[in-house]
This record gives C-alpha cells, sequence and structure tokens, in this order.
C-alpha cells in the first residue's frame, strides 16, 4: 500500500484496528522520510538549528533523535562501521 492508501485506512474509523495498523506504518514512512530529509540537509549545509526549526522541535531534540545515527549511517558509507 502507498501512503495514499494508508492515510485513507488510516482515516476510516468503521475498522479501528486495521485503522491503528495504518497509522503504525505511515509513522514508519514518516520516520524514514524525516531521517532522509535531515540527512540531506546536513549533507547541504544546513544547521541543526535550521532543521529543527523546520520540524517545530527544538535543536536539541532533532540532534538527540538523529545525530547519533546519522554518524553511524557517515561511518558506514566511508567503510568504518
Amino acid at each position: 500500500m502507498d501512503a495514499v492508501e494508508l492515510a485513507a485506512v488510516a482515516s476510516d474509523t468503521s475498522t479501528p484496528v486495521q485503522g491503528l495498523r495504518a497509522v503504525a506504518s505511515l509513522r514508519a514512512v514518516v520516520d524514514s522520510l524525516e531521517l532522509r530529509q535531515v540527512e540531506e540537509a546536513l549533507r547541504s549545509g544546513e544547521s541543526w538549528s535550521s532543521i529543527a526549526a523546520a520540524l517545530g522541535v527544538t535543536r536539541q531534540a532533532v540532534h538527540k533523535k538523529y545525530g547519533k545515527r546519522l554518524r553511524h549511517i557517515e561511518a558506514t558509507e566511508r567503510g568504518q562501521g
């Protein structure tokens, strides 16, 4: 199912369990997209502060969520992980 289909199922309250599964799937999709965007923003020279502002969170929150994960990705890409 694509994101549009998932959103339709997630917003349909006639089948709550299916809706909840769709919400969980959407959350995974959104988390993956957010990680990719944060990673690309950093590669493009954006600061943690500007990324945080775009996401509506604090710099500390976005750094805590992604700092370690992105360092691991970078190390893996360099063949160090």
